[in-house]
């Protein structure tokens, strides 16, 4: 059983386990073992709405989000990538999830937290960048893989990187799909906090519980606040969206996804 809260509105969760980490925490895991936490199609609805429930619940002061293992989340798993591809309706119905995702994270007024561990990329990379406070393992490894795969860095991307790391990085890193170690990320202000890697889900605990013990209303006010420079980017994220999802519909996506498949680089015409 995938829900552990005793609260019935989680029941239906199957690629996220739910806990309390500590009184007011709900712990929020990515859950698909043997893959590395990759994101499917039952999934990424999963994440999409979690954070609706989270906030609606009472209970919640604090949420704390995590992959299940060593690692983060591999990103989008590749059925559901070649499911886009072929099928005009569940492209579009991953796109409204996607920016689901995103916007809800910001919408949710409960503080989140994330611990990032080993690999962190594609939705799951979303949700760790946007949280209120991300903490990082000095080894963990921060790549956004779309040009990689060949379509535009759409996801989250537009919308927090240039602002946590500043334009220049953000390009560097999003055009060349070059891995940041979270040593790296914290140094160029992608993430808040990097610990040792065993530390990473202790420290995140303790934010959390902090979170979770502070004035509610004037923490949530103050994320609020915060935030609006996020939708203040919404335009760019909109756009940065609709063309990532406009590359699911074209040539170089189907050579990323051969690549990907044949674990070799991408050969793109």
């Amino acid at each position: 059983m995938n829900n552990a809260t005793g609260d019935p509105r989680y029941d239906s969760y199957q690629r996220l386990r739910l806990d309390w980490a500590a009184p007011g925490v709900l712990r929020v895991t990515l859950s698909t073992p043997g893959r590395l936490n990759a994101v499917d199609t039952v999934g990424h609805g999963e994440l999409a709405r979690i954070w609706r429930d989270a906030d609606a619940d009472e209970a919640v002061r604090a949420v704390l989000v995590r992959g299940e293992g060593t690692a983060f989340s591999a990103g989008g798993d590749l059925a559901m990538i070649e499911e886009m591809m072929a099928d005009h309706a569940v492209r579009s119905r991953i796109w409204r999830e996607a920016r689901d995702i995103v916007m809800n994270v910001i919408d949710c007024s409960k503080p989140v937290v994330s611990a990032i561990q080993g690999p962190a990329v594609g939705a799951g990379l979303a949700v760790a960048l946007l949280a209120d406070v991300s903490v990082a393992g000095r080894t963990a490894k921060i790549i956004d893989g779309h040009t990689r795969l060949g379509v535009a860095a759409g996801d989250h991307a537009a919308i927090v990187w240039p602002l946590l790391c500043g334009m220049a990085k953000a390009k560097y890193h999003l055009l060349l799909c070059e891995t940041l170690t979270g040593e790296e990320a914290e140094r160029i202000g992608l993430v808040s906090v990097c610990v040792d890697d065993d530390r990473v889900h202790e420290r995140a605990l303790e934010v959390a519980v902090r979170l979770a013990e502070g004035a509610a209303e004037a923490i949530r006010f103050t994320k609020h606040a915060l935030n609006n420079w996020l939708r203040l980017a919404g335009p760019s994220f909109d756009a940065s969206l609709a063309l990532e999802f406009l590359g699911f519909s074209g040539p170089d996506v189907r050579e990323g996804v051969t690549a990907l498949r044949e674990k070799r680089p991408p050969k793109f015409r």
